[in-house]
């Protein structure tokens, strides 16, 4: 995989979001943030997360989706269960994927952070080619920005956040990035 100079991966599938922004002047990328979702909770494999992510969700498609009203949100990356990786926004631009959020005294990681999405949930494994993928894109993200951290959405907002939850494989993750 390579990032190119606008920010996207050659490998992603682009759906492009308007939910994303410029990032302030001169802010530079540390942070990877991994979440989860499914649409609807703990049902995989449909379209409801790309659909979310660019606005075009039926809200009332699925009792669920209600809650999801007037929701304007996007990560930078989706990887399905299949191991397809979807891009909807740049990484030179900030996705609205952590919210109220803080790492390392810092607040707000829209600001300098990739948001990354594992279709899943929190107490379902994931699937090995999602690992294979994640990893991939890490490193050719690591390559290209100063990427200090990897964390998880519940350590940015512990308040509010249970993602990527416990089936995720944190030292898998490390053991195959070499870190």
């Amino acid at each position: 995989m390579i990032v190119d100079s606008s920010g996207r991966i050659d490998a992603a599938r682009y759906v492009e979001s308007d939910n994303c922004d410029a990032r302030p002047p001169g802010e530079t990328i540390t942070l990877l943030v991994i979440h989860n979702i499914s649409l609807p909770p703990g049902e995989f494999g449909g379209d409801g997360i790309e659909r979310l992510f660019t606005n075009t969700l039926d809200c009332g498609a699925h009792p669920y989706y209600l809650t999801l009203t007037g929701v304007r949100v996007s990560a930078h990356f989706l990887i399905r269960r299949t191991g397809e990786l979807l891009q909807f926004v740049p990484c030179t631009m900030r996705a609205w994927h952590a919210g109220v959020s803080a790492w390392r005294g810092r607040k707000a990681c829209n600001d300098f952070s990739i948001g990354i999405e594992l279709e899943g949930a929190d107490a379902v494994p994931y699937a090995d080619t999602q690992y294979s993928v994640l990893v991939e894109l890490m490193r050719a993200l690591r390559s290209a920005y100063p990427i200090i951290d990897i964390v998880g959405h519940s350590d940015i907002a512990p308040e509010r956040k249970t993602d990527p939850g416990a089936a995720f494989d944190w030292v898998r993750v490390r053991d195959l990035i070499g870190r």
